[in-house]
């Protein structure tokens, strides 16, 4: 077994299931949805994209491109509720907050991406 590829998956696997965490829960209502579960969200997967790094085949460049979409849609949304929260300082309004998980969404469907490619990779993987 190569430890590489295990941490890979993991990390990969990881941010998927921390932005499904974040994105779970009614679209407008922000006490379904925690800033912290969204910075772990967003750390995660900017490990597993500097992971994916360096690989030169054809999937690893997909793999890479799918976790630069995560990545910026999660960058995104963090910026959304900062600048909400500590520039505009005003509380946290329904449809601020469906325009924070509506970008959580697309890094949602990214990740799913990067994980379908990743099982493709692995079956058709001969020794």
């Amino acid at each position: 077994m190569n430890l590489e590829k295990v941490v890979f998956a993991f990390f990969t696997i990881l941010a998927l299931t921390l932005n499904f965490g974040f994105f779970i829960g009614e679209l407008d209502d922000p006490a379904h949805h925690n800033a912290y579960e969204l910075f772990a969200a967003l750390v995660v997967s900017l490990i597993a994209t500097i992971m994916k790094f360096g690989d030169r085949a054809h999937i690893g460049a997909l793999l890479l491109a799918t976790s630069l979409v995560a990545d910026l849609h999660l960058i995104t949304a963090a910026v959304v509720w900062g600048y909400t929260l500590y520039v505009l300082q005003i509380d946290m309004t329904p449809a601020i907050m469906a325009t924070i998980v509506s970008l959580s969404g697309g890094a949602l469907l990214a990740n799913l991406t990067s994980v379908m490619l990743l099982a493709v990779e692995t079956v058709t993987f001969r020794r």
